[in-house]
């Protein structure tokens, strides 16, 4: 394996990983508040639609971005609704969450464009397009330090640098800031919070509603930059992955980071080497492409006792009288 190829593989494992990261940041941020969300493949889902649809229908890449936030904080909302408001299971909630974005893309999608439940393909300005970061072209030649530059950093549409740069902000919201302290107060001592005078469900909304804008920029990059439209259940459980990297990651945003990258890893040689021999065997495709969900299965189980979640997760608050 040549230096090139291994860029180029590297190259494809940011591209996988942006949508998992940004979804692994929601989750963490909600987690963080106390409120549990297997909902981040619905949310991912309904925003992966609805930008498509924009886009398509504006040839706004831009505007299908906004519509698919809106469609993500919307579900966000509807969930916050069921397990803060109304103390209902998070757990629950969140698979009627799930399912509620899978049947209703398809429908909509069948109803407004009738291809099946797709989009139609997002050409010019309906998709991200990547960007030339500055000396690029001039670093090309320059080997190891100038390959690195102009084919792994730069050539990225701008939301694969938005979720990186997600990675230091959350951990400068989380750990440097009153309102990082108060929301990982929250998940640990909800009552603790309440006494010093700080509404409890104030916060816990604030959390899911950045988890909701961060799933609508994760499924907006699926169907209008990693893709060129919406096809039925593309984000293919990206949402889950995302919950295993954030137990694999211990709730922490650094280590998030290096457990996306992990499953995009896997997620990229599975895509270039479908066939490889192995003591004379052939390994199937399916099981290339099984790499990211077969690490999933391996890690909810050894670390799922190992990674402690905030206290107060899954459980909702009562407001002591």
């Amino acid at each position: 394996m040549d230096f090139l190829t291994i860029i180029q593989i590297l190259d494809s494992t940011v591209r996988l990983a942006t949508p998992l990261l940004l979804a692994c940041l929601a989750g963490l941020f909600s987690e963080r508040s106390g409120v549990f969300d297997i909902g981040l493949e619905g949310k991912m889902l309904a925003a992966a639609f609805l930008s498509a649809a924009v886009a398509a229908v504006t040839g706004n890449a831009w505007l299908g971005l906004c519509a698919g936030i809106f469609a993500s904080v919307l579900m966000a909302l509807l969930h916050g609704l069921a397990s803060i408001t109304f103390r209902g299971d998070q757990l629950i909630s969140g698979v009627a969450i799930n399912f509620l974005a899978a049947g209703l893309t398809v429908v909509i999608g069948q109803s407004w464009f009738a291809l099946g439940g797709r989009t139609p393909s997002l050409i010019g300005g309906g998709r991200f397009p990547d960007i030339t970061l500055p000396f690029a072209d001039a670093l090309a030649e320059v080997p190891v330090i100038g390959q690195i530059y102009s084919e792994l950093i730069s050539g990225h549409s701008i939301l694969v640098y938005v979720a990186m740069a997600a990675v230091p902000l959350t951990w400068w919201v989380l750990y440097r800031t009153r309102f990082g302290l108060r929301l990982r107060a929250v998940g640990e001592n909800p009552g603790a919070v309440d006494t010093a005078g700080i509404s409890v469900v104030r916060l816990r909304y604030t959390a899911v509603i950045i988890c909701g804008v961060l799933c609508g920029i994760a499924g907006s990059y699926l169907s209008t930059g990693l893709a060129a439209g919406f096809v039925k259940d593309m984000t293919a459980g990206r949402g889950f992955i995302a919950l295993a990297a954030l137990i694999f990651a211990k709730w922490r945003p650094w280590q998030a980071l290096g457990a996306c990258l992990l499953f995009g890893l896997l997620e990229a040689i599975g895509n270039r080497y479908q066939n490889i021999d192995i003591l004379g065997a052939t390994l199937p495709v399916q099981f290339m492409q099984a790499l990211p969900y077969m690490l999933t299965v391996v890690i909810l189980p050894g670390f799922v006792g190992k990674a402690i979640p905030p206290r107060a997760g899954g459980e909702a608050y009562v407001k002591e009288r």
